[in-house]
């Protein structure tokens, strides 16, 4: 199971130390390009080496060790985190405990030799193959944080225009990284400052690389954006290609089938339940989840369904001396998480099987060199075989030649005769195939000039192709800001309409409203039609209303309590009515204290789309109305008392009786 495909979207660079020392002044390095096939070789400086990468962008970086580009943990950190996002490092010969890259080469056939480009050549050609470990320091998490890119120092009343100002930016720029992270599909979490007039800072935790990230490290005027993964605690070395392990396999078939997967170090892996699945899929789910080493039942004798599971993976059968209990297997998977009764005994299979060869795999470890893979010696040993047998086998020596026999020479076969004189002939085509070989490497040179050339051309090419990419990329750029320039053109278009309907307010100071007026000072009225909230708002929406307005409804009857609220949330001066209002909105009205009177009263007057009315036949509708509200309170206070009168003699004369 790969991490990844031998499709690589760049060239693979092998590199070794040519001269010099990391640790030292001026390292050498011997680089190998290796391209669709075809190796470029030179040698070049550290600072050259580090060139070439940013400027190739290369998708992997081998070497036989990763200490050869650093001097410490600290420098390594470093130079993985100057690595572009598309380029990996690789140290092909393992992980913390490197073995001889001879020993990797020959185990791969790849070919080796002593000097620093043959072994840079070989460490390109085993990490295009997906040889190696991948080196990192970070993980999948990066940290995205948008913060000041000033700062707000100190001052007075213009400093807090300033700081609030910078304040609004961030928060502007954050919200727009956080709508691009979740267009992009990422998951995320957020933690914002809240400071005065907006963010101080936001901090986007991301679960992705830089590379995969819709944003990028910006800085421009009041913002600036910081980029940055997540490091590990120390340098993980992950294989480039994920070996299918040796695993345990417990079953318990039925109408609902069960299996559960256990390491060969006892730890529960996966589980899996359904009353649908066909053999076919349960034996995908298993290949996806490791090689079986041996499968397992619960009860004696083995079911015919499990032999089946057993034959076709041709491993080990385990099966315990009689059935178990199922008081024994909940406890023996006290530990573990299972959905059904079903997965709970088809684990117990699996950690029992477990528990029976545990002391036979620690056994075998210990006598396993380090060099030998442990899972394929006790795969050999649990079939049958010895674990010298296993190492034997597994082992890339070669057989120790027998010894020479001392006995006299004697005649040979026609048979031995015949393979006397093939081995000659061999011996001649060998020595004609050296000759064919010297003009065949004559002829390679050539070539290799001309891969030089194409390689040239291949070079031009990606970087031609980097550039229409960057042409794409500026192009949905330009269309980007061609669209906020529309819609913002679009949102002043409405702003211009609005203040055009607000510029009619000032029609009253027009030369006609003078010859209305006369000597009468006036004031304007705000006219909706109808009673209802769907007016009020597009009046509002259209001129506004404001607190000391006077309002004139053409109709009022119909209004509700929710209506009248609305209407009582604008604060008005005095409310002026044809029709009677319901119950319902004069007791808002007159609860929140707004004057409310019969339109008939004044003398409304309409110019143009406005209305105007004199301002004393106003204050006299207030006061008529402030009139009428003290006698309301009093008929009330006087209702509450004679019901509190009332009230207390019901009381007493319960008591009484």
């Amino acid at each position: 199971m790969t991490v990844r495909t031998n499709a690589l979207d760049g060239p693979v660079f092998g590199v070794d130390i040519q001269s010099g020392d990391i640790r030292g002044d001026a390292p050498s390095y011997a680089l190998a390009v290796l391209d669709d096939g075809e190796i470029q070789r030179d040698v070049v400086s550290f600072r050259k080496l580090c060139r070439l990468i940013n400027n190739e962008e290369p998708a992997l970086l081998a070497t036989d060790n990763a200490y050869e580009l650093a001097e410490d943990k600290d420098a390594l950190v470093g130079f993985l985190r100057r690595l572009p996002s598309a380029t990996t490092l690789v140290q092909v010969t393992g992980d913390e405990r490197p073995e001889p890259l001879s020993r990797v080469a020959a185990r791969h056939g790849v070919p080796y030799g002593k000097k620093p480009m043959k072994e840079a050549e070989a460490a390109a050609r085993l990490a295009a193959a997906n040889v190696g470990c991948e080196v990192s320091a970070f993980t999948n998490t990066t940290t995205v944080k948008v913060a000041r890119g000033r700062s707000t120092g100190k001052g007075g009343w213009s400093q807090d225009r300033y700081t609030r100002r910078i304040h609004g930016s961030v928060k502007k720029m954050a919200r727009k990284v956080e709508s691009k992270l979740t267009k992009a599909n990422l998951e995320f979490e957020a933690d914002v400052t809240e400071k005065y007039g907006g963010y101080s800072n936001a901090i986007f935790t991301v679960e992705a690389t830089p590379s995969e990230l819709p944003v990028s490290t910006h800085r421009s005027g009041d913002t600036r954006i910081e980029i940055e993964r997540e490091r590990r605690d120390g340098i993980s070395y992950e294989p480039l290609v994920k070996r299918r392990d040796r695993v345990i396999v417990g079953i318990d078939p039925g109408t609902t089938t069960a299996a559960a997967v256990v390491s060969l170090d006892g730890r529960v892996l996966d589980r899996f339940s359904s009353r649908t699945a066909d053999t076919a899929e349960l034996t995908e789910w298993l290949i996806d989840r490791g090689r079986p080493l041996i499968v397992a039942a619960d009860v004696t004798p083995m079911p015919q369904t499990v032999e089946k599971f057993r034959r076709s993976f041709d491993a080990t059968g385990w099966e315990p001396p009689s059935d178990i209990p199922i008081d024994e297997k909940v406890h023996r998977t006290r530990d573990h998480e299972y959905e059904n009764d079903h997965e709970r005994d088809a684990m117990a299979a699996a950690l029992y099987a477990y528990d029976d060869h545990e002391d036979q795999f620690d056994r075998i470890a210990q006598k396993t060199p380090r060099q030998f893979d442990r899972e394929e010696v006790i795969a050999h040993v649990v079939g049958g075989a010895s674990v010298e047998a296993a190492l034997r086998e597994l082992s890339d020596e070669p057989e120790p030649d027998e010894e020479e026999s001392t006995h006299e020479p004697r005649e040979l076969s026609d048979e031995e005769q015949r393979i006397k004189e093939l081995e000659a002939q061999v011996e001649r085509l060998q020595s004609h195939n050296d000759e064919l070989e010297t003009e065949l490497d004559k002829r390679e040179e050539t070539i290799e000039q001309y891969k030089e050339e194409l390689s040239t051309a291949k070079r031009q090419e990606r970087q031609e192709a980097r550039e229409r990419r960057e042409v794409s990329r500026l192009q949905r750029e330009t269309d980007r800001l061609e669209r906020e320039r529309d819609e913002a053109e679009a949102r002043a278009e409405e702003m211009a309409s609005k203040l055009d309907r607000l510029k009619e307010l000032w029609k009253l100071d027009h030369s006609n409203v003078d010859d209305v007026a006369g000597d009468r000072n006036l004031v304007s009225v705000k006219i909706v039609d109808q009673f209802t909230k769907r007016d009020i708002e597009a009046v509002d929406e259209e001129i506004g209303l404001s607190s000391g307005d006077i309002v004139y409804f053409r109709d009022a009857s119909g209004a509700g309590r929710s209506t009248a609220e609305r209407l009582a949330a604008t604060d008005p001066r005095v409310v002026l009515r044809d029709g009677g209002l319901s119950d319902a909105a004069d007791e808002v009205l007159f609860e929140s204290g707004i004057p409310v009177g019969p339109a008939d009263d004044v003398s409304i007057q309409e110019i143009d789309e406005l209305a105007v009315v004199d301002d004393e036949e106003i204050e006299a509708v207030i006061k008529e109305w402030e009139r009428r509200a003290e006698e309301r309170r009093r008929e009330q206070n006087a209702s509450m008392v004679d019901e509190l009168i009332s009230e207390h003699r019901a009381d007493t004369k319960s008591s009484g009786s």
